[in-house]
């Protein structure tokens, strides 16, 4: 049976129409940081040049083992066993160019290189692309991680603002931090000399309880007003989405979106339950987001300004 077709929010959007560039020989480009690119609601989508072959946008693989996914992939590819889903542009570039970012791949192409030459490059730079990947996303994993010291008195994002992390080692007879207001507490339970990596644990399991109570409710109070049915609510740890949606109804929003305000957590959920109505990102899409968020434009501008290590896994 076909797996339901699935349609996921990036986490940076917006872009530049593609335009077309004279002939050039095939070589990579130098590492570098991927501009943002994607369909975005203010105007059309610029669609990519025909050469005589297939270049429609696919739809996204349903849910490989692991993989990389940029956020406005139109083509994937098998790399060393590894799932990739790339941007692919036409640009006035002389070569074809591999561009590797926060985001994920990019390959841009001259007009008149056939997306079968573009398929051949993409394969002879597999090892190349997933290492680059890799990297990228073990330095993400990195940034987040120093971004909370996980220790009694910290301060952790919550919905726009910080909370105190309030560390209670078990059989002690008193909560620390007792003083402060329990709106401004982020309590955890842990054993006597826990780690670091158990505080954090503690905390996270906090945060995720908090957003999932949260992300419900905010799924209740909007799906009625697009008319549309959620059958499913999961906590995502993806390092490259904010969320995802299923035509069964099946929604996936990353839990870290507890970090920020909820206005922004409030269009990833409108966004998504648009995709019940609307699997695209076609205009029809956007006027569905409009119908019940009129400023979702100044929403999603937010979202892309937080910072990048609120966001990642």
């Amino acid at each position: 049976m076909r797996a339901p077709l699935q349609f996921v929010l990036d986490f940076f959007t917006g872009g530049d129409p593609v335009q077309p560039a004279p002939p050039a020989s095939v070589a990579p480009t130098a590492d570098a940081r991927v501009p943002d690119v994607s369909s975005a609601p203010s105007s059309p989508s610029a669609s990519v040049p025909s050469t005589g072959d297939q270049e429609t946008p696919l739809a996204h693989p349903e849910n490989s083992p692991w993989g990389f996914i940029h956020p406005a992939a139109n083509r994937h590819a098998q790399l060393q066993g590894v799932t990739v889903s790339y941007r692919f542009e036409r640009s006035r570039r002389k070569s074809i160019g591999f561009l590797v970012g926060a985001d994920g791949l990019v390959v841009r192409s001259p007009n008149w290189v056939t997306m079968r030459e573009v398929d051949a490059a993409v394969q002879e730079k597999g090892a190349w692309i997933v290492a680059k990947l890799q990297q990228f996303k073990e330095r993400q994993t990195e940034q987040f991680h120093k971004a909370i010291e996980w220790r009694h008195g910290a301060e952790v994002p919550f919905l726009g603002r910080t909370v105190q992390l309030c560390v209670l080692e078990r059989g002690v007879g008193r909560v620390l931090g007792q003083d402060i207001p329990p709106e401004q507490v982020l309590p955890v339970t842990v054993p006597p000399g826990a780690s670091v990596t158990q505080v954090r644990d503690a905390a996270q399991a906090w945060l995720k309880k908090q957003a999932k109570v949260l992300f419900e409710e905010r799924l209740h109070h909007f799906a009625p007003l697009l008319g549309v049915r959620w059958q499913k609510l999961s906590l995502s740890s993806a390092s490259t989405r904010w969320g995802s949606a299923r035509v069964d109804g099946h929604i996936r929003l990353n839990w870290r979106l507890i970090h920020l305000p909820i206005s922004q957590i409030d269009y990833v959920v409108v966004h998504e339950l648009a995709h019940l109505r609307e699997m695209n990102h076609s205009p029809r899409f956007w006027e569905t987001v409009g119908e019940v968020m009129p400023d979702y434009a100044e929403r999603r501008k937010a979202l892309r300004q937080a910072p990048v290590d609120l966001k990642e896994d």
